[in-house]
């Protein structure tokens, strides 16, 4: 079943398989853009518009590689009454790293973080390989924008299995505990789905870096 096909399957028959095929079609298809610019979606950030067409000429591959340099999404369809798909950002730079768009992880975790006491933490600075050097300037152009010129990151485990990308508070100038969920929600844009989040103090934890 090609990229067309699948688009024309009712959203009630979608399900785990369609979304694969999906993005196996999409990886492999092309795409006709809408527009040249990016539209502001309604949560605010912005996306690239496209369409599944015959006459598409574009590889999508092409354009998901584009969009990951430039810290924008990407939109399939926008003119049906809901969207085919919507790749947030963190979704089209780790295709363009892996070759997948999220990976499978039963728990996505953002908000604060607890140390429990005695607890080992194993930590340091983001890879390469887990945070390009590409999506931190993005994402430090994020921050600029919400004036905030220094953040600060270090990446924690306490057993070497599962990691969270953790921001230093002080860093972002200590903003109230009601705001921490919406601050970490804002930043999952940019990241993986998988990618666990969280907002803690520098206190008693290894040196943070900056982004």
């Amino acid at each position: 079943m090609d990229l067309i096909e699948l688009t024309k399957i009712s959203d009630e028959q979608r399900d785990p398989q369609w979304e694969n095929d999906f993005f196996m079609q999409l990886s492999e298809g092309k795409l006709k853009l809408l527009s040249q610019d990016p539209q502001v979606g309604p949560d605010g950030w912005p996306y690239l518009m496209t369409e599944t067409s015959p006459d598409a000429e574009e590889p999508a591959q092409k354009i998901i590689h584009w969009l990951a340099t430039k810290g924008m999404g990407l939109v399939v369809n926008p003119n049906k009454e809901y969207p085919d798909y919507v790749f947030s950002y963190g979704m089209l730079w780790h295709f363009r790293e892996t070759g997948l768009f999220y990976r499978a992880k039963p728990e996505v975790s953002t908000g604060s973080f607890e140390l429990r006491d005695g607890a080992q933490i194993h930590a340091g600075e983001p890879t390469p390989q887990y945070l390009p050097q590409y999506v931190r300037n993005i994402l430090k152009e994020f921050f600029r924008d919400q004036s905030v010129y220094a953040p600060k990151i270090l990446v924690m485990s306490t057993d070497r299995v599962n990691y969270d990308l953790a921001f230093s508070l002080e860093s972002l100038s200590n903003p109230p505990v009601k705001e921490h969920q919406g601050i970490a929600e804002a930043i999952s844009w940019f990241l993986p789905p998988h990618y666990s989040i969280v907002l803690v103090s520098e206190k008693g934890l290894p040196p943070f870096v900056a982004l």
